[in-house]
C-alpha cells in the first residue's frame, strides 16, 4: 500500500507539483522586504501578496536576469530589484511604464526600464525569468493585429528566455468554466484556460501553489470593488520553456 500512494496522489495532483504553502524567503530576501528603500505602502500590502513566499516559489536568485511583463505602479519591481542584487538585472516591460518604475531606476541601476511593443520586448540578452502579475487577463483584452495580445505575450516571453528558463504567471480567478468575457468585466480569468494557452506556446506547466488563494472569494464580484479588493482568490503558476528550444 505504501508503494502506492505516491502514484495516487500524483495522478490526484496531476503532472505539476503542488508547493508547500510555508514556502519561505531566504534571510537576505527578508531582509530586503524589511529594507527602507520600500515604501510602507507597499509593506501594508504584503500580508496579502505574500511577496516572499512568492519570491521562494519562482527561486529567485541574486544575479538573475528577469523580465517584468506589465510592472504597473512598481510594487514587483522593487521587490524583485533588491532580490537580484547589484549583479542582477531586472527588465520592466510594458506598454507604459509608470513613473514610479522610472523613480526607481534612477537610483537603483540593476533596473532597466523601456517600452514593449508587437515586435518584441527589446531585452539585450536572454534572461533566466519572465514574470508577470496580475496582468493576463488584460493581456487578453488587447488585440495585436488579428492576433490575440496573450498569445503574442506567450511567444515573447519564450522566445526571451534562456533553455530551462521559467515563466512566472499569477492572476485573479475566475470561476471554473467561466465564459471568456470576465476577463473584461470582472478582470478575472479561468486558470485552466491561461495553462492551456502557455503551454501552446511551447512551455511546461512545471508547478502550481496556493500561496495567494482566498477561499472568502466567490469569484462573482470585479477585483476592484468592495471588500474583495486585494483579497481575491488568486493562482499562481510556474512554467518551464524545455531544455534544448531556443
Amino acid at each position: 500500500m505504501q508503494r502506492t500512494m505516491p502514484l495516487i496522489l500524483a495522478a490526484l495532483i496531476g503532472t505539476a507539483a503542488l508547493t508547500p504553502l510555508g514556502a519561505k524567503p531566504d534571510a537576505a530576501q527578508a531582509a530586503q522586504l524589511a529594507s527602507a528603500e520600500r515604501p510602507e505602502a507597499d509593506k501594508v500590502r504584503d500580508a496579502d501578496r505574500k511577496p516572499g513566499a512568492v519570491l521562494a516559489f519562482a527561486r529567485i536568485k541574486p544575479g538573475m536576469k528577469v523580465i517584468e511583463l506589465a510592472p504597473g505602479g512598481g510594487y514587483y519591481t522593487r521587490v524583485l530589484s533588491l532580490a537580484l542584487g547589484q549583479k542582477g538585472t531586472l527588465y520592466p516591460r510594458g506598454a507604459r511604464i509608470s513613473p514610479a518604475v522610472e523613480e526607481w531606476a534612477k537610483s537603483h541601476p540593476n533596473t532597466r526600464p523601456a517600452l514593449s511593443s508587437a515586435d518584441g520586448l527589446a531585452v539585450p540578452e536572454a534572461v533566466n525569468v519572465v514574470w508577470t502579475t496580475l496582468n493576463y487577463h488584460d493581456f487578453k483584452n488587447a488585440k495585436v493585429g488579428d492576433r490575440n495580445l496573450a498569445e503574442v505575450t506567450n511567444a515573447q516571453a519564450f522566445a526571451a528566455l534562456k533553455p530551462g528558463g521559467v515563466y512566472i504567471v499569477s492572476d485573479h480567478a475566475a470561476a471554473v468554466g467561466a465564459p471568456a468575457d470576465v476577463t473584461s468585466t470582472l478582470h478575472r480569468i479561468d486558470e485552466a484556460s491561461v495553462i492551456r494557452e502557455v503551454e501552446a506556446a511551447g512551455f511546461k506547466l512545471e508547478a502550481k501553489s496556493a500561496l495567494l488563494a482566498h477561499p472568502a472569494d466567490d469569484h462573482t464580484q470585479k477585483v476592484f470593488e468592495g471588500a474583495v479588493r486585494g483579497k481575491t482568490d488568486q493562482f499562481l503558476l510556474k512554467f518551464r520553456k524545455p531544455k534544448g528550444k531556443r
